[in-house]
């Protein structure tokens, strides 16, 4: 779908436009930078144990230079456009997390909140520029527009495809299909006559959820315990390298052919019909319809039995194992960084300071699962143990766990028990 409007520049230095044309390659791509934002975000957070706060700061700091660098281009370059498309996909997606995971934001006021943002953000660019169209970010201030509206289209998408999930239980797999779905309804809509512009930021946001739920069905285990997400097994590193492959390769096919450069595009294609108010508004018709029947789908989704986390076990009463025997054949130093972190959240809840208390929980489960290939062969009997008792404290601060934080008191136990169990 293309977007082409009147390019009118109030100010700025007047540029060749900055943005690739909206060919197949266009949706391809990005679907690649928001399936590898996805995983390679989740390998570096989980797997190198980064955590997700610290993650997000390295990714905003790169997401700064990356976009001084295309900002200060003077036209379309495929490397550094699609190279920011990449890091702004991680650096959205992290933000929405950190306010879910972090902060406990329910995902519908994250979804509400964004919506609005994405709101304003348009509002001030069209009061400014007469134009939404990226077929005319010919200044700076309009490039400007353009990259923080990607930006909250990414944050946006993930709230909004995150809620999709908690609200309807579907595996990734199976939620590929409704963005997937939507994408496609938009593009008849568009072929039909619908407003190129709304068409095209609408098949923008949902690009975010089709690329994410891909990613997590190809890292995903193919084998899970009930309720967690199942896949092809490829794990999170070897999906962020195919697909960066295939974005490197799609990237050098572009900068060859200059086949999505707006100036060759349209000098090899003919120019688009011009619109038609009456199939526009049909086509709205038509967008408030598809919205309608979505949230039917969800609703009904929502009312089906899910298969939702397996029951609770204690898996430390099977195995009755003194104070610090089951992490005596774990390395001293890891188990002090557990302690730690335990610690912390202890004192936290006892001082009523929830949202560190939470924080800390966080960063316990981020480290443990990132020594999880280390120390489970060490012992299989006193990881599964810890990780039993591990499980009760995420559950207490609704971590990894569909219920909302408990009473402090029910945390400061799992907790004092987790310290214990450490010795």
């Amino acid at each position: 779908m293309t977007t082409t409007t009147e390019a009118r520049t109030r100010s700025g230095r007047l540029m060749l436009n900055k943005v690739p044309e909206v060919t197949i390659w266009f949706w391809v791509i990005k679907v690649l930078c928001t399936t590898v934002g996805e995983s390679f975000a989740d390998w570096i957070n989980m797997k190198l144990g980064v955590g997700l706060v610290n993650t997000a700061w390295i990714f905003t700091a790169v997401f700064v230079v990356v976009l001084a660098v295309q900002l200060r281009l003077k036209r379309y370059v495929p490397f550094p456009y699609w190279l920011t498309v990449v890091v702004v996909s991680v650096t959205g997606t992290l933000y929405t997390d950190i306010l879910t995971d972090q902060l406990n934001v329910p995902l519908w006021i994250s979804s509400a909140v964004f919506s609005v943002l994405l709101a304003v953000v348009f509002g001030v660019w069209w009061a400014r520029e007469r134009t939404l169209s990226i077929h005319s970010v010919t200044t700076l201030p309009r490039e400007s527009f353009y990259w923080l509206a990607v930006l909250v289209t990414f944050a946006l998408g993930t709230a909004t495809g995150d809620w999709t999930l908690e609200l309807t239980g579907w595996s990734p797999g199976v939620s590929v299909l409704l963005p997937l779905g939507l994408i496609a309804a938009i593009t008849l809509l568009w072929k039909f006559g619908a407003n190129p512009v709304l068409s095209f930021w609408l098949a923008y946001i949902l690009t975010r959820p089709l690329g994410a739920n891909i990613g997590d069905w190809l890292a995903s285990p193919k084998v899970a315990q009930p309720g967690e997400p199942t896949g092809l097994d490829l794990g999170t590193f070897t999906t962020s390298l195919i697909f960066l492959g295939l974005i490197l390769a799609t990237v050098v096919y572009l900068t060859v052919t200059r086949s999505d450069v707006t100036e060759t595009h349209e000098a090899t294609h003919a120019a688009p019909a011009t619109s038609n108010p009456r199939r526009e508004r049909t086509a709205l018709a038509g967008f408030g319809l598809l919205a309608l029947a979505t949230a039917a789908l969800l609703v009904w989704a929502h009312g089906q039995p899910h298969v939702g986390p397996a029951a609770e076990e204690d898996n430390t009463s099977a195995v009755q194992m003194a104070p610090g025997q089951a992490v005596k054949k774990f390395p001293p130093a890891k188990v002090d960084a557990l302690k730690k972190l335990a610690s912390t959240s202890l004192k936290d809840a006892r001082s009523g300071d929830a949202t560190g208390a939470h924080a800390a929980a966080q960063s316990l489960r981020d480290l443990w699962d990132a020594d999880q290939a280390s120390l489970q062969p060490l012992d299989q009997t006193g990881w599964t143990s810890i990780d039993a008792q591990m499980d009760k404290v995420l559950g207490t601060f609704g971590i990894d766990h569909s219920n909302p934080p408990m009473s402090p008191a029910q945390q400061e136990k799992e907790l004092n028990a987790l310290l214990t169990d450490m010795g």
